[in-house]
């Protein structure tokens, strides 16, 4: 639905916007839900929700800095209750960084505060297999219960581990259980019957898959979805001031090179930065306020009073009690929430009244810098859940608002997404999500019209933590890249065959994928030497030290090792007070807008060195969001892939925003009134990826930084140069800036970090000769490594050494050709391997759900 077509239904009577006249929208694109997916009770919802359209403001923040901070602003002024809804919580995530400037605004520490002036603090976690996962929702829950009795938290579900099965099932892959962790490896070869035992059931369901959803709900005003970490710098060494640190212990990680292990003892971190980098992570997240706030909030209540159903009406009696529906004031068990209907109805009435004052002058006319309508959006909210998720029928709306907006484009479609794992038919069982057959369908519509039609995806280049692909503990990543790449490229039936099989020769005209990457220079400086010698400390040591001191390390309870520690720290502080450090901490601003080039970035030591302290490593994406037409917008916490779509697995929620604030735009060179909500979130993403932004450190906070309720609108620079170049999205210029861009990155980073997945490498022979021969990589055994690092191989994320015979000036030259963080996604990548994920393996036929 275009914005002129939204603002003239509206005014003649609202007939297809308000509940009861939309038509269910299946993911299964025209084959019948099995039984138990009949949907009755939600079925006269759009998308067949199980809540009705809402309304509201919407702000996005497109990084964990502005996201947090946000956040963190929120918790402080919570007066009545705080719920969070989340698949990991740490306790210890600083909401500010750097952390040794804000110990204020550590999680823990805005909880305990907001729940010592009374507020109820209410949340759910997932709680994992602890033998798989390393998430640890136990610590998560001790540790804030500890803090305060307004503090309540849940997990769920319960996995009810069957030893002898377990130890029967899996003693063929396993030995010395004492420190069990079943890695992705040892989950695809174990038994079904192992798996069934460690997972456990409920409702007769083998409990795989997982709650996802990330929300935090503050007095029934303000909503936040998604959001994870910030994305820059990657390095984050300070050698002339231990303090700047921005990543404390564990918070700097690189699962690729060591995973998160022991999360509880968070200033356990194995990783050193200065021989690594981490990983940073690109994610998409949003605050809103308004009634659609009231409908986020009964699915929290649902969530809550059926977990306490299910586990605390004969356990722990008085500690948890059921939790009432927004704005009911009736009192007594009879009216606590059950599926929201009673309520939901005068949500619907207050919507009706809402749509008809905002949405009442369709000819209004649309501004190049848009003034936000008072009223707010139209805000749908959508939720993937089931009998053993929620206790309901399955309901997968999300899905549905998937292929809804997907087939119901006119121009383009922008896709931001951890996985893209779908099908095109029923010949890539077991994948059941058909939005691959809405996209095949579209763009053969585009092209038997004679469309400008594009769809754009963005997605990590390995979509889980592997270093070295080719290692067994890849397993359960190579089978995920399969998936993906018999969705995009190959296998008989995926989206690009599936268009060249119908007559379009060039698919690439309508869809391409691509991936995000970053470098940096690591500040190993002779500052850090000379601060090492003169405090008689190490710089790793120091660190430890630091980490222990602001990561809630307790000294008057630990002696000897702590106090000393916290001494190394304060010796190798005093001795690094001394030196004037000129070297940067961080390059990452050379390749953002206006940033120096990094020719001219100083560096105190020898060229060897600098050269050395170059890593790079993919930006990893976890975002969920899909944007089409610069009018509609989904957000929340769902995957493209079936764990996510299909409902009846993995609980997700999400909204779709359709925001009726108009914009002076052009589209494929034509004038065109966008959305300003949609608009402007898709420009400041392609602006981000293209290097269009300038650079924003940690604790430079500005209006985008604040949450909904101090800032309605998101400021943006709208008709900048910048602004311009990214207006059209199918404008002849802004499709040769995007992908030349992405091609030049994508050979730069290629030659200097030999970097995997590559198009290079079409054979498990040429990953040898590509990549294997060139790196250590993190894990090998102590001799091997050594035996490497004698053939000249260098650590894994480095600098491939006889790429650059001129040494770091020339490296430096190649470098500062880069511009953002976009790259190409290699789709040749292994093709000519005909089973990329068994190579002389055998995954157990359960996995293949588990994966996808």
């Amino acid at each position: 639905m275009d914005f002129h077509s939204l603002l003239r239904k509206a005014k003649h009577g609202l007939e297809d916007l308000l509940p009861g006249e939309e038509k269910h929208s299946h993911t299964h694109d025209g084959h019948e839900c099995h039984e138990d997916d009949a949907h009755a009770e939600y079925g006269t919802n759009r998308y067949a929700s199980f809540a009705p359209q809402s309304s509201g403001h919407a702000k996005w923040y497109v990084d964990g800095a502005s996201y947090f901070w946000a956040v963190s602003m929120a918790l402080e002024e919570a007066r009545e209750y705080i719920y969070i809804l989340d698949w990991w919580l740490s306790p210890e995530l600083y909401l500010r960084r750097p952390p040794a400037r804000n110990e204020r605004y550590r999680l823990d520490n805005l909880l305990k505060a907001a729940a010592e002036r009374g507020v109820k603090i209410n949340v759910i976690v997932y709680k994992e297999v602890p033998q798989a996962l390393t998430c640890e929702p136990q610590h998560t829950k001790h540790a804030l219960e500890a803090l305060h009795s307004n503090i309540k938290v849940f997990r769920y579900p319960d996995h009810y581990v069957s030893g002898n099965t377990l130890v029967t099932g899996l003693k063929d892959i396993h030995t010395g259980l004492q420190n069990f962790s079943l890695k992705t490896f040892d989950l695809a070869r174990a038994s079904q019957d192992a798996l069934k035992s460690l997972y456990g059931t409920a409702e007769d369901t083998v409990l795989y898959w997982a709650h996802h959803e990330k929300l935090c709900l503050i007095d029934g005003k303000v909503a936040f979805m998604g959001g994870l970490d910030m994305c820059h710098p990657i390095a984050d060494a300070h050698p002339g001031n231990i303090d700047d640190l921005v990543f404390p212990g564990q918070d700097f990680n690189n699962a690729r090179v060591y995973d998160f292990e022991d999360v509880e003892k968070w200033e356990n971190n194995k990783l050193e930065r200065t021989k690594s980098s981490r990983m940073g992570w690109s994610d998409i997240s949003i605050c809103l306020s308004g009634p659609i706030v009231d409908s986020l909030a009964i699915h929290f209540t649902q969530r809550w009073n059926y977990i306490f159903n299910k586990k605390y009406t004969t356990r722990d009696i008085g500690k948890y009690q059921l939790l009432e529906a927004p704005n009911s004031h009736s009192g007594g068990a009879n009216h606590l929430l059950g599926d929201g209907e009673e309520y939901f109805g005068g949500m619907q009435q207050r919507f009706t009244r809402h749509m008809h004052r905002f949405l009442g002058d369709e000819e209004e006319e649309a501004s190049p810098k848009p003034q936000r309508q008072t009223d707010g959006a139209h805000i749908q909210l959508a939720r993937s859940c089931c009998q053993w998720s929620l206790g309901v029928t399955t309901e997968h709306s999300i899905a549905n608002a998937y292929m809804d907006a997907i087939k119901n484009a006119r121009h383009f479609v922008y896709i931001e997404n951890q996985f893209f794992i779908t099908a095109t038919s029923d010949k890539q069982k077991p994948v059941a999500n058909k939005i691959g057959r809405a996209i095949v369908d579209r763009i053969l519509r585009a092209h038997q019209s004679g469309e400008d039609f594009q769809i754009v995806v963005m997605m990590p280049a390995v979509p889980a933590f592997a270093g070295d692909l080719k290692s067994d503990g890849a397993l359960g990543t190579r089978a995920i890249m399969e998936f993906q790449y018999d969705s995009i490229n190959r296998g008989g039936n995926s989206i690009i065959e599936s268009l060249r099989n119908a007559g379009v020769e060039n698919p690439h005209r309508y869809i391409n994928f691509y991936n995000l990457r970053s470098y940096d220079r690591i500040n190993t400086s002779a500052i850090m030497g000379r601060a090492e010698r003169e405090s008689g400390v190490r710089y790793e040591e120091a660190r430890q030290g630091y980490d222990q001191r602001y990561d809630g390390y307790d000294y008057d309870r630990h002696q000897g090792r702590g106090d000393s520690r916290r001494g190394q720290y304060d010796r190798y502080q005093e001795a690094a007070s001394h030196i004037s450090d000129q070297t940067w901490n961080s390059v990452s601003s050379c390749y953002m807008a206006d940033g120096a080039d990094l020719r001219s970035v100083p560096w105190t030591g020898t060229p060897e060195e600098e050269f050395n302290a170059f890593v790079s490593e993919q930006l990893y994406i976890h975002s969920k969001v899909l944007i089409a037409d610069d009018q509609l917008v989904i957000c929340g916490s769902a995957n493209l892939n079936d764990r996510s779509q299909l409902g009846n697995h993995d609980s997700e929620i999400a909204v779709i925003i359709e925001d009726p604030t108009p914009v002076k735009s052009s589209m494929a060179g034509r004038p065109y009134t966008a959305s300003a909500f949609a608009t402007s979130l898709r420009r400041q993403l392609y602006r981000k990826h293209l290097g269009l932004l300038r650079h924003q450190p940690p604790d430079a906070a500005d209006r985008n930084w604040t949450p909904i309720s101090h800032d309605q609108v998101n400021d943006y620079d709208w008709g900048s140069s910048a602004d311009r170049l990214v207006e059209d999205p199918l404008s002849r210029e802004f499709i040769d800036l995007w992908r030349n861009t992405a091609r030049k990155n994508t050979d730069i980073f290629s030659r200097a970090f030999h970097p995997v997945p590559n198009d290079k490498v079409r054979t498990w022979e040429d990953y040898d000769g590509f990549f294997s021969k060139y790196f250590v990589i993190p894990g090998e055994p102590a001799e091997q490594a050594a035996e490497g690092y004698k053939k000249g191989k260098v650590d894994y994320g480095h600098v491939v050494k006889e790429e650059f015979p001129g040494g770091v000036e020339e490296l430096k030259a190649w470098l500062s050709g880069v511009r953002g963080n976009l790259v190409e996604m290699p789709l040749q990548f292994l093709i000519e391997v005909d089973d990329l994920a068994k190579d002389g393996l055998a995954l157990n036929s359960l996995t293949d759900d588990l994966y996808t």
